[in-house]
Protein backbone atom coordinates (compact mmCIF):
# COMPACT_ATOMS: atom_id res chain seq x y z
CA UNK A 1 0.00 0.00 0.00
CA UNK A 2 1.12 3.63 -0.52
CA UNK A 3 2.25 5.59 1.62
CA UNK A 4 -0.01 8.11 0.88
CA UNK A 5 -2.49 5.85 1.72
CA UNK A 6 -0.65 3.93 5.03
CA UNK A 7 0.63 7.21 6.37
CA UNK A 8 -2.57 8.92 8.12
CA UNK A 9 -3.97 5.23 9.39
CA UNK A 10 -0.63 5.02 11.46
CA UNK A 11 -1.00 8.54 12.17
CA UNK A 12 -4.10 7.85 13.47
CA UNK A 13 -2.75 4.78 15.84
CA UNK A 14 0.12 6.88 17.16
CA UNK A 15 -2.24 9.56 17.82
CA UNK A 16 -4.41 7.28 19.98
CA UNK A 17 -1.26 5.73 21.65
CA UNK A 18 -0.31 9.28 22.54
CA UNK A 19 -3.56 10.49 23.89
CA UNK A 20 -3.78 6.70 25.99
CA UNK A 21 -0.66 7.93 27.44
CA UNK A 22 -1.89 11.05 28.67
CA UNK A 23 -5.09 9.32 29.83
CA UNK A 24 -2.87 7.06 31.48
CA UNK A 25 -1.37 10.04 33.87
CA UNK A 26 -4.98 12.40 34.42
CA UNK A 27 -7.52 12.11 36.98
CA UNK A 28 -10.62 14.35 37.66
CA UNK A 29 -8.99 16.22 40.36
CA UNK A 30 -6.43 17.38 37.09
CA UNK A 31 -9.27 19.60 36.34
CA UNK A 32 -10.49 20.41 39.99
CA UNK A 33 -7.24 22.30 40.21
CA UNK A 34 -7.48 24.73 37.43
CA UNK A 35 -9.52 26.61 39.84
CA UNK A 36 -6.04 26.63 42.30
CA UNK A 37 -4.35 28.23 40.03
CA UNK A 38 -6.34 30.56 37.79
CA UNK A 39 -3.20 33.24 37.32
CA UNK A 40 -1.46 30.48 35.36
CA UNK A 41 -4.14 29.11 33.63
CA UNK A 42 -5.27 32.33 32.23
CA UNK A 43 -1.73 33.17 30.88
CA UNK A 44 -1.18 29.99 29.56
CA UNK A 45 -4.77 29.62 27.61
CA UNK A 46 -4.03 33.45 26.37
CA UNK A 47 -0.87 32.57 24.98
CA UNK A 48 -1.86 29.37 23.39
CA UNK A 49 -5.05 30.46 21.82
CA UNK A 50 -4.13 34.44 20.63
CA UNK A 51 -0.06 35.10 21.11
CA UNK A 52 0.99 31.51 19.50
CA UNK A 53 -1.61 31.95 16.07
CA UNK A 54 -0.46 35.52 16.03
CA UNK A 55 3.40 34.65 15.73
CA UNK A 56 3.05 31.66 13.53
CA UNK A 57 1.01 34.23 11.38
CA UNK A 58 3.41 37.27 11.71
CA UNK A 59 6.14 34.40 10.61
CA UNK A 60 4.39 33.51 7.80
CA UNK A 61 4.23 36.64 6.52
CA UNK A 62 7.97 37.62 7.63
CA UNK A 63 9.68 34.95 5.84
CA UNK A 64 6.77 35.11 2.50
CA UNK A 65 6.37 30.87 3.43
CA UNK A 66 4.36 29.51 0.64
CA UNK A 67 0.83 29.29 1.18
CA UNK A 68 0.11 25.88 1.85
CA UNK A 69 3.62 25.98 4.69
CA UNK A 70 2.08 29.06 5.99
CA UNK A 71 -1.79 27.08 6.70
CA UNK A 72 0.38 24.15 8.04
CA UNK A 73 2.81 26.62 10.40
CA UNK A 74 -0.93 27.69 11.45
CA UNK A 75 -1.91 24.35 12.40
CA UNK A 76 0.92 23.56 14.15
CA UNK A 77 0.48 26.63 16.70
CA UNK A 78 -3.25 25.95 16.88
CA UNK A 79 -2.44 22.41 18.42
CA UNK A 80 -2.53 22.13 21.88
CA UNK A 81 0.26 20.67 24.59
CA UNK A 82 1.25 17.12 24.19
CA UNK A 83 2.68 14.20 25.95
CA UNK A 84 6.07 15.26 25.47
CA UNK A 85 5.09 18.66 27.24
CA UNK A 86 4.80 16.82 30.62
CA UNK A 87 7.91 15.13 29.89
CA UNK A 88 10.25 17.81 29.29
CA UNK A 89 8.14 19.76 32.41
CA UNK A 90 9.22 16.19 34.43
CA UNK A 91 12.62 16.23 33.61
CA UNK A 92 13.56 19.69 33.91
CA UNK A 93 11.34 20.96 37.21
CA UNK A 94 8.24 22.15 36.07
CA UNK A 95 5.04 22.16 38.13
CA UNK A 96 3.93 18.63 36.41
CA UNK A 97 0.77 18.88 37.61
CA UNK A 98 0.01 21.53 36.25
CA UNK A 99 1.14 20.76 32.57
CA UNK A 100 -1.54 17.83 32.72
CA UNK A 101 -4.30 20.00 33.90
CA UNK A 102 -3.45 22.24 31.00
CA UNK A 103 -3.05 19.69 28.58
CA UNK A 104 -6.58 18.33 29.60
CA UNK A 105 -8.19 21.24 29.04
CA UNK A 106 -6.02 22.69 25.67
CA UNK A 107 -7.14 19.70 24.11
CA UNK A 108 -10.75 20.02 25.07
CA UNK A 109 -10.35 23.75 23.77
CA UNK A 110 -8.99 22.62 20.56
CA UNK A 111 -12.60 21.37 18.55
CA UNK A 112 -13.66 24.13 18.76
CA UNK A 113 -9.94 26.88 18.12
CA UNK A 114 -8.21 24.49 15.31
CA UNK A 115 -10.89 24.88 12.84
CA UNK A 116 -11.36 29.05 13.78
CA UNK A 117 -7.77 29.34 13.09
CA UNK A 118 -7.45 26.43 10.17
CA UNK A 119 -10.15 28.52 8.36
CA UNK A 120 -8.63 31.67 9.52
CA UNK A 121 -5.58 30.82 7.42
CA UNK A 122 -6.99 29.15 4.84
CA UNK A 123 -9.18 31.86 3.94
CA UNK A 124 -6.39 34.45 4.20
CA UNK A 125 -3.14 32.18 2.70
CA UNK A 126 -4.85 30.32 -0.23
CA UNK A 127 -8.21 31.88 -0.78
CA UNK A 128 -11.37 30.86 -2.36
CA UNK A 129 -10.13 27.82 -3.48
CA UNK A 130 -9.36 26.49 -0.38
CA UNK A 131 -11.35 23.71 1.24
CA UNK A 132 -12.55 24.76 4.48
CA UNK A 133 -11.66 22.65 7.69
CA UNK A 134 -15.12 21.53 9.16
CA UNK A 135 -15.82 21.90 12.76
CA UNK A 136 -17.86 18.31 12.86
CA UNK A 137 -14.79 16.58 11.17
CA UNK A 138 -12.93 17.56 13.60
CA UNK A 139 -14.80 16.58 16.32
CA UNK A 140 -14.82 13.52 14.93
CA UNK A 141 -11.17 13.32 15.27
CA UNK A 142 -10.93 14.84 18.84
CA UNK A 143 -13.87 12.33 19.78
CA UNK A 144 -11.01 9.56 18.49
CA UNK A 145 -8.24 11.07 20.28
CA UNK A 146 -10.74 11.58 23.38
CA UNK A 147 -11.77 8.30 23.98
CA UNK A 148 -8.20 6.86 24.64
CA UNK A 149 -7.72 9.56 26.98
CA UNK A 150 -10.84 7.91 28.95
CA UNK A 151 -9.54 4.54 28.67
CA UNK A 152 -6.30 5.93 30.15
CA UNK A 153 -8.11 7.36 33.23
CA UNK A 154 -10.25 4.46 33.46
CA UNK A 155 -7.36 2.53 34.01
CA UNK A 156 -5.47 4.74 35.86
CA UNK A 157 -8.60 4.67 38.47
CA UNK A 158 -9.32 1.47 38.57
CA UNK A 159 -5.87 -0.23 37.90
CA UNK A 160 -3.12 2.21 39.23
CA UNK A 161 -0.12 0.34 39.75
CA UNK A 162 -0.74 -0.50 35.94
CA UNK A 163 -1.31 2.05 34.85
CA UNK A 164 2.11 3.61 36.83
CA UNK A 165 3.55 1.21 35.04
CA UNK A 166 2.66 1.79 31.43
CA UNK A 167 2.47 5.45 31.58
CA UNK A 168 6.58 5.93 30.77
CA UNK A 169 6.80 3.01 28.06
CA UNK A 170 3.64 4.46 26.30
CA UNK A 171 5.37 7.89 26.54
CA UNK A 172 8.74 6.65 25.19
CA UNK A 173 7.15 4.64 22.61
CA UNK A 174 5.02 7.35 21.09
CA UNK A 175 7.45 9.38 20.96
CA UNK A 176 9.79 7.29 18.65
CA UNK A 177 6.74 6.62 16.50
CA UNK A 178 6.16 10.57 15.99
CA UNK A 179 9.69 10.50 14.81
CA UNK A 180 9.29 7.69 12.65
CA UNK A 181 5.93 9.22 11.20
CA UNK A 182 7.20 12.77 10.72
CA UNK A 183 10.64 11.01 8.64
CA UNK A 184 8.03 9.21 6.80
CA UNK A 185 6.18 12.38 6.20
CA UNK A 186 9.49 14.56 5.22
CA UNK A 187 10.40 11.46 3.23
CA UNK A 188 7.27 11.36 1.31
CA UNK A 189 7.75 15.33 0.26
CA UNK A 190 11.40 15.79 0.22
CA UNK A 191 11.84 17.77 -2.91
CA UNK A 192 9.01 20.42 -1.55
CA UNK A 193 10.99 20.09 1.91
CA UNK A 194 14.25 21.34 0.17
CA UNK A 195 13.11 23.71 -2.41
CA UNK A 196 11.72 25.67 0.88
CA UNK A 197 14.29 24.31 3.64
CA UNK A 198 16.19 27.55 4.28
CA UNK A 199 12.30 29.10 5.24
CA UNK A 200 10.63 26.38 6.64
CA UNK A 201 13.67 25.29 9.18
CA UNK A 202 13.95 28.43 10.08
CA UNK A 203 10.34 29.69 10.64
CA UNK A 204 9.94 26.25 12.79
CA UNK A 205 13.31 26.81 15.50
CA UNK A 206 12.26 29.97 15.93
CA UNK A 207 8.43 29.48 16.21
CA UNK A 208 9.71 27.05 18.91
CA UNK A 209 12.24 29.48 20.58
CA UNK A 210 9.55 31.78 20.67
CA UNK A 211 6.66 29.64 22.36
CA UNK A 212 9.11 28.51 24.81
CA UNK A 213 10.77 31.82 25.83
CA UNK A 214 6.98 33.47 25.77
CA UNK A 215 5.62 30.90 28.10
CA UNK A 216 8.75 31.32 30.74
CA UNK A 217 9.16 35.09 30.55
CA UNK A 218 5.74 36.03 30.77
CA UNK A 219 5.02 33.69 33.62
CA UNK A 220 7.90 35.17 35.91
CA UNK A 221 6.33 38.66 34.34
CA UNK A 222 3.25 38.00 36.34
CA UNK A 223 5.05 36.71 39.13
CA UNK A 224 4.78 32.87 39.03
CA UNK A 225 7.39 31.21 40.93
CA UNK A 226 9.76 29.16 38.42
CA UNK A 227 8.22 25.29 38.38
CA UNK A 228 4.89 26.87 37.12
CA UNK A 229 6.67 28.91 34.58
CA UNK A 230 8.70 26.24 33.56
CA UNK A 231 5.55 24.19 33.59
CA UNK A 232 3.40 27.00 31.14
CA UNK A 233 6.91 27.32 29.32
CA UNK A 234 6.73 23.57 27.97
CA UNK A 235 2.64 23.61 27.91
CA UNK A 236 2.38 26.19 25.32
CA UNK A 237 6.25 25.13 23.35
CA UNK A 238 6.01 21.74 23.12
CA UNK A 239 3.11 21.20 20.77
CA UNK A 240 1.02 17.90 19.97
CA UNK A 241 2.17 17.88 16.24
CA UNK A 242 0.75 14.44 15.82
CA UNK A 243 -2.27 15.90 15.88
CA UNK A 244 -1.66 18.83 13.26
CA UNK A 245 -0.08 16.02 11.64
CA UNK A 246 -3.38 13.69 11.22
CA UNK A 247 -5.48 16.94 10.14
CA UNK A 248 -2.86 17.93 7.31
CA UNK A 249 -3.10 14.65 5.97
CA UNK A 250 -6.24 12.91 6.73
CA UNK A 251 -8.78 15.84 7.10
CA UNK A 252 -7.18 18.60 4.58
CA UNK A 253 -4.86 15.40 2.40
CA UNK A 254 -2.17 17.81 1.91
CA UNK A 255 1.08 16.03 2.78
CA UNK A 256 3.23 19.95 1.93
CA UNK A 257 0.67 21.21 4.83
CA UNK A 258 2.29 18.55 7.07
CA UNK A 259 5.92 19.78 6.59
CA UNK A 260 5.94 22.10 9.38
CA UNK A 261 4.80 19.73 11.80
CA UNK A 262 6.58 16.93 10.97
CA UNK A 263 9.89 18.96 10.88
CA UNK A 264 9.19 20.35 14.46
CA UNK A 265 8.39 17.00 15.71
CA UNK A 266 11.96 16.08 15.27
CA UNK A 267 13.62 20.11 15.94
CA UNK A 268 11.46 19.90 19.08
CA UNK A 269 13.40 17.66 21.41
CA UNK A 270 16.24 18.91 20.31
CA UNK A 271 14.91 23.02 21.19
CA UNK A 272 13.26 21.80 24.16
CA UNK A 273 16.39 19.75 25.83
CA UNK A 274 18.52 22.67 25.08
CA UNK A 275 15.81 25.06 26.27
CA UNK A 276 15.42 22.71 29.73
CA UNK A 277 19.23 22.74 30.16
CA UNK A 278 19.20 26.32 29.89
CA UNK A 279 16.49 27.05 32.69
CA UNK A 280 18.41 24.73 34.99
CA UNK A 281 21.60 26.99 34.49
CA UNK A 282 19.55 29.91 35.04
CA UNK A 283 19.37 32.15 38.45
CA UNK A 284 15.57 33.36 39.26
CA UNK A 285 16.04 37.03 39.88
CA UNK A 286 15.40 38.28 43.43
CA UNK A 287 12.05 39.35 42.68
CA UNK A 288 11.62 36.01 41.04
CA UNK A 289 12.88 34.32 44.00
CA UNK A 290 10.72 36.40 46.22
CA UNK A 291 7.41 35.33 43.97
CA UNK A 292 8.62 31.32 44.53
CA UNK A 293 8.04 31.98 47.88
CA UNK A 294 4.94 32.88 48.21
Amino acid sequence: MALNQTLPQLLLVALALVMLGVGLSLSWADFRRLAEHPKAVILALLLQMLALPAAAWGLAVAFELPPVLAVGLMLLAASPGGVSANLFSHLFGGHVALNISLTAINTLLSVVSMPLIANLALQHFIGAGAVPLQTAKVAEVMAVVLLPVAVGMAVAKTRPALAARLEKPFKIFSALVLALLAIGAIAKEWRALADSAAAIGAVVLIFNLLSLLSGYRFSRWIGLDKPMSTAISFEIGIHNSTLALYIALSVLQDFTMALPAAAYSISMYAIGTLFGLWLRRSRPTAAGAAAARR
